[in-house]
């Protein structure tokens, strides 16, 4: 296991969708073992492959203190009406913005042992189920915000230290 470097803004693996998981071989435990461990810290809710520069289809969670993963996930419902929700990104440091998110998500995937996942949840894990599915298909939550928001995000990423 190794806590690994978050990739920034900028860097093409984050535009990246993912390709589907066929078989669990040792990559992908090491994968998923590098993904639980690097988001295992204060202030990380989800993590997707893609931050860490893997282009599997994967993502971890640290939700209540709970670290957990899904492996092909894939969002299976969205209820109710969306919400403004703030939001921040590993990949986009610094930012936060209001992103319209359903108030509850369901995601369907699978364990390290091929079985199948079912993860439902509302408040900040919905909203984590639908930020990590986004990653997976090359998409940033600031591709979310409206366009003046989003001007501003850019303005915001342009002057910052780590661009």
């Amino acid at each position: 296991m190794a806590i690994r470097e978050i990739r920034l803004f900028g860097d093409p693996v984050l535009r990246t969708v993912c390709d589907p998981i066929t078989e669990i071989d040792s990559g992908v435990r090491q994968l998923v073992a590098d993904l639980c461990e690097t988001v295992d810290m204060d202030g990380r809710a989800g993590l997707a492959a893609t931050q860490i520069g893997h282009t599997q289809r994967a993502f971890s969670l640290n939700i209540d203190g709970r670290i957990s993963y899904v492996l092909n996930p894939e969002i299976v419902e969205l209820d109710g009406d969306p919400v403004p929700t703030g939001e921040g990104c590993l990949s986009v440091p610094d930012l936060w913005f209001e992103v319209m998110r359903y108030p509850r998500a369901t995601v369907r995937g699978m364990d390290l042992d091929g079985r199948e996942l079912v993860v439902s949840g509302e408040g900040l894990l919905a909203q984590a189920l639908q930020h990590e599915c986004d990653h997976l298909d090359g998409k940033l939550y600031i591709n979310r915000l409206d366009r003046e928001a989003r001007g501003e995000a850019m303005r915001q990423i342009r002057q910052s230290a780590w661009f």
